[in-house]
């Protein structure tokens, strides 16, 4: 057993948008991501999708408002909703999804990342 510390390993990051996985709660997939600038629109609908914000600010776009979180602030964007999370400075999140969550949802760009390449390589 070992203890992790989310925001230690978010600080690691090199790669904005690339969420890495450091931990699985039954079928959740715990997740760190760097953010910064603005994602894209997109919609996970099978999946409910929990931000929790490390360090930094986000915003959530939804079609018709939009939710701001500060350090320490969760929002879960329930499932089906399309969203578009975005930063105008440096932000760093833990994500806590189900291990079937597509990336970019229902979507495909150059940032979507598989479950591979979002998997912590270990030094």
């Amino acid at each position: 057993m070992k203890s992790i510390n989310l925001l230690e390993l978010s600080q690691q990051l090199t790669e904005y948008w690339s969420p890495r996985i450091v931990g699985r709660v039954n079928d959740q997939f715990i997740k760190v991501a760097k953010l910064k600038g603005e994602f894209c629109w997109h919609a996970h609908e099978l999946e409910d999708e929990m931000f929790l914000v490390l360090k930094g600010e986000l915003t959530i776009q939804f079609e018709h408002e939009e939710i701001h979180l500060r350090e320490g602030d969760s929002f879960v964007v329930v499932r089906g909703v399309r969203h578009n999370p975005k930063c105008e400075n440096e932000c760093l999140v833990a994500l806590i999804e189900p291990v079937s969550t597509k990336h970019t949802g229902d979507v495909t760009t150059p940032l979507t990342k598989s479950i591979e390449q979002q998997l912590l390589k270990s030094s």
